[in-house]
């Protein structure tokens, strides 16, 4: 079974940077598409960033140009480089990997930005 491992979760102040790693493990096929999700207190999961094997990358506005999302294809690795951190992207972090006929998600690490 593929089990999603977060990585770099923590508390920074706002303007300051981050980074979050995710390493899969176990028996799993090739993903098609990695990425990051996040949940803050009270709201729905939304979607961070994408990437896809061939290194294409879609973010959400909110976070874009300041969020860079990286993906290395032989380690099975997906980071993700956050800088000019905001109190609003406060919130867990989430790992996401994609097959054709299965989606995996890690277990998540927290994330505070503090004014």
């Amino acid at each position: 079974q593929v089990q999603l491992a977060e990585s770099g979760g923590g508390s920074v102040q706002a303007g300051g940077s981050l980074g979050l790693s995710c390493a899969a493990s176990g028996h799993f096929d090739f993903f098609n598409v990695m990425g990051w999700y996040r949940q803050s207190a009270g709201n729905q999961r939304e979607l961070v960033a994408t990437i896809t094997s061939g290194g294409t990358t879609n973010y959400a506005d909110s976070v874009k140009g300041r969020f860079t999302i990286s993906r290395d294809n032989a380690r099975n690795t997906v980071s993700l480089q956050m800088t000019s951190l905001e109190p609003q992207d406060t919130g867990v972090y989430y790992c996401n990997a994609k097959r054709p006929a299965a989606e995996y998600w890690g277990q998540g690490t927290q994330v505070t930005v503090s004014s």
